[in-house]
């Protein structure tokens, strides 16, 4: 990894690499690394390799593939072509495939695309300060982030999800007149559920 992410980087010119992590399958493995342009809130591409060496793109999960990686249960196989049978299964699920004309099947790599989609919106978390966004819109780090202080860090409201806002657009004016838009620009943890 420590060879092949700066060639990656270097090929799909990339401003920056994150070695996003690792999903273990059956027969094998799936590495997962994230590529950044210049506005670190765009949306983010990513790419699985099973050796390391030969990285592959993935396209942008769809709510259709959300969808159907939510019924598929058990351990990752290692291979990107391994089809799931949606019929066994979820017969409604497969049955609704049917009727629209489309072929009650997923594969792997579909599912492997959800997946990482769904743990990033759930877990995907960045200290409050360490991004600031520009008056144009887009996002950066901030070169002057030095860490929470540790009262900051032992709150909820210091942490971020590092996605779309959702919530922060149903605020009221006078809940955004506290908020800092250089910096309060995403969906804070205090209000997750379960609390705490």
């Amino acid at each position: 990894l420590g060879a092949s992410l700066p060639l990656l980087q270097r090929d799909y010119r990339f401003d920056r690499v994150w070695f996003w992590g690792c999903i273990q399958g059956v027969r094998g493995a799936y590495y997962i690394a994230e590529g950044l342009g210049p506005d670190r809130a765009a949306p983010r591409s990513r790419l699985y390799s099973l050796n390391c060496l030969d990285w592959s793109l993935l396209t942008p999960a769809t709510k259709e593939m959300l969808a159907l990686a939510e019924q598929v249960k058990g351990r990752f196989q290692g291979d990107p072509s391994f089809e799931y049978s949606l019929a066994e299964i979820n017969a409604e699920a497969a049955a609704r495939l049917v009727e629209s004309g489309k072929e009650p099947v997923m594969k792997e790599e579909a599912r492997l695309i959800a997946t990482i989609e769904q743990i990033d919106r759930a877990v995907g978390i960045v200290p409050r300060g360490a991004f600031v966004k520009t008056p144009l819109g887009s996002v950066h780090e901030n070169r002057h982030f030095e860490g929470l202080s540790l009262g900051e860090a032992k709150k909820l409201s210091s942490y971020f999800h590092f996605t779309d806002p959702v919530n922060l657009k149903n605020k009221t004016l006078l809940e955004k007149a506290d908020l800092d838009p250089s910096t309060d620009f995403l969906d804070s943890l205090e209000h997750d559920i379960p609390r705490g």
